[in-house]
């Protein structure tokens, strides 16, 4: 993986290449290629290790006209990020990208003896096992595709040109996203819809088991097992301005900022205040059905796992007769659970397309169990394979870090329990209060980040010599501290573990020292004075706190302590995390590191 793009047509095929990659940046790389092929059958093939800037700079020197191509960045997974092991791969006349893996590449390898390989990759693998079909040109390139899918097995998103035949491009998918532009007089092929925003409104988005041939003025849809498919064409929401910085330095920092609008959008139509009731539309359940529910299944990773965990916590508030799991779909996918019948599982992933959580919801669904995805891509595999949804309609979000996604998943959780609680009967005077505060929370954000955004930069600065850092809370507010951890390590490079309170003693007590400092969410509530003598323990020990709490009167000896100003109670744990992303942005920004695409990191995590 990480970002394909291809363009057959009458424009210069290496333009739009390289600007799709541009704008696929965001997804996390470590190198890039592109080729493309002339009218007299000659492919121009140009890679490079490192930053698409690297390629522009050798592409500077071999300048065509040329009508079609493919491109690509790599994130590696097989083999060391070099020249050699970048996209596009050749074998032949056959030149291909691909996102995803290959799983018996050492058995097809061996069996391609003749073969001579360049690379460390299972993708050169799958060009070669083309080639060995296409056998220059005397068979159909798609034919040859076709053939060579069928003998493999992993995941994949393809795009395949050959040299001896400059007029079209092959794709395919098999768990790994791929869309097909559709323009005046051209073709566009992505494995994102940001790459393609601005050529062309409309798209179709391929189903696994496809396979498409494109030319510039026509796109034939099959099977792997040669049945036509009637592809629908449908209207790409996203627009130009979407994936822009729009004045900020970073990506990461305008959705941030972006979070009140994002929100916004989430609960657009869906919440009757006068009523005190939410009204979602989009998983599908009958009143029966949602009365029928007595145990939640929420399936994620990453900050998608962290959202479900904190909207776990609230669910059971308001709905206690229902067993909510929150489980890591990395690690429920290979477990022999046992879901019973009386229960729905939420899918919860931003791009749709997380290959882990997308496994689990296969899973789930051969045992019969209803699924509803929490989703933010319109047309994802995830959206189109639940049995219903709720989009969080967020926007784009292009840096790596998820920052807004979490927030409207967070709600958008909570709202689907409140449905089940309103067709349960539950007393609108128990849920109400869940109700209002939802409804208030963009304006809370907003005047939140409003408050504290100058304030978290001064601190960030003094804790930014820090390369380790424990996260800690208590009931909604343990999620919070996971969800902080994660922001400040997987950009700032930090290593920041988050731990309940109450664990404290049986174990990362022992962490404090010198070389850590502790961010402590505090909110008002029940549990605050245990929280308080928790974070005592930590001073005893001489830790270095910061302290993020919406009480008025707060007198701990804290070195430093950010004070959210909010009517929200129920929700002050989600206003918290702001904090906590602030914190991680401008760290992240003194340290002098990349924002926007943290090492190692994919935006899309599209293999296992």
């Amino acid at each position: 993986m990480c970002g394909i793009v291809g363009y057959v047509g009458e424009k210069k095929a290496q333009d739009f290449l390289i600007s799709g990659l541009k704008r696929l940046e965001y997804r996390g790389y470590d190198s890039a290629g592109i080729v493309t092929i002339d009218e007299d059958k000659n492919a121009t093939l140009v890679r490079a290790k490192g930053k698409i800037k690297n390629l522009e700079e050798k592409l500077a020197k071999e300048k065509r006209d040329d009508k079609i191509g493919i491109g690509h960045t790599r994130w590696a997974t097989h083999g060391e990020p070099s020249e050699r092991n970048a996209h596009p791969h050749q074998s032949g006349s056959i030149y291909l990208v691909h996102n995803g893996i290959i799983e018996n590449y050492k058995e097809l390898k061996q069996e391609l003896g003749k073969y001579e390989f360049k690379s460390e990759t299972d993708s050169e693998v799958l060009a070669a096992l083309i080639d060995s079909f296409y056998q220059d040109g005397k068979y159909p390139l798609t034919n040859a595709v076709v053939q060579a899918l069928k003998l493999v097995k992993g995941t994949y998103g393809i795009a395949v040109v050959s040299a001896l035949n400059p007029d079209e491009i092959v794709v395919a998918r098999s768990g790994s996203p791929l869309i097909v532009g559709v323009g005046h007089n051209e073709t566009l092929v992505a494995s994102d819809a940001s790459a393609i925003v601005g050529h062309t409104k409309h798209a179709i988005y391929l189903n696994d088991g496809e396979v498409a041939t494109i030319k510039k003025n026509s796109i034939e849809i099959k099977t792997l097992n040669a049945e036509p498919v009637s592809a629908k064409v449908e209207e790409i929401e996203t627009n130009l301005a979407a994936i822009q910085k729009g004045g900020y330095e970073h990506f990461l920092l305008k959705e941030i900022m972006e979070q009140p609008e994002s929100l916004t959008e989430t609960l657009r139509g869906r919440v009757r205040t006068e009523e005190g009731i939410v009204h979602l539309g989009g998983p599908g359940l009958t009143e029966a059905e949602l009365r029928k529910i007595k145990h939640l299944i929420i399936v994620g990773c990453g900050t998608a796992y962290h959202a479900g965990l904190l909207a776990s916590y609230y669910i059971e508030q308001f709905t206690p007769e229902i067993t909510v799991e929150t489980v890591i779909a990395s690690e429920y996918r290979y477990r022999q659970a046992y879901i019973p019948e009386d229960a729905v599982a939420l899918i919860v992933s931003q791009s749709g397309e997380t290959a882990d959580t997308l496994a689990c919801l296969r899973e789930i669904k051969k045992q019969g169990i209803k699924t509803i995805g929490i989703v933010n891509v319109i047309g994802s595999t995830i959206a189109r394979e639940v049995d219903g949804g709720t989009y969080v309609h967020v926007g784009p979000e292009i840096s790596v870090a998820s920052t807004k996604a979490f927030t409207s998943q967070v709600i958008a959780m909570v709202m689907f329990g409140l449905t089940i609680a309103q067709a349960k009967g539950v007393k609108k005077s128990v849920l109400r209060p869940y109700v209002l505060e939802i409804a208030e929370m963009p304006e809370e954000i907003k005047k939140v980040l409003g408050n504290v955004k100058d304030e978290v930069e001064k601190i960030a600065k003094k804790y930014a010599k820090y390369e380790h850092a424990i996260y800690l809370g208590r009931d909604t507010a343990y999620p919070t501290a996971m969800e902080g951890a994660l922001k400040l390590k997987e950009i700032s490079y930090v290593d920041a573990n988050a731990y309940a309170f109450g664990e404290l003693k049986h174990g990362p007590l022992a962490l404090v020292d010198d070389r850590f400092f502790e961010v402590a969410f505090l909110p008002e509530g029940a549990l605050y004075e245990k929280a308080v003598s928790n974070v005592q323990e930590v001073l005893a020990r001489g830790g270095h706190v910061l302290a993020v709490t919406n009480v008025e009167e707060f007198d701990l000896p804290v070195e430093n302590v950010v004070k959210i100003t909010t009517s929200i109670e129920i929700f002050a744990p989600v206003l918290m995390n702001l904090v906590s992303q602030l914190l991680a942005y401008y760290m992240t920004v003194a340290k002098g590191y990349n924002v926007d695409q943290p090492r190692n990191l994919a935006k899309s995590v599209t293999v296992e």
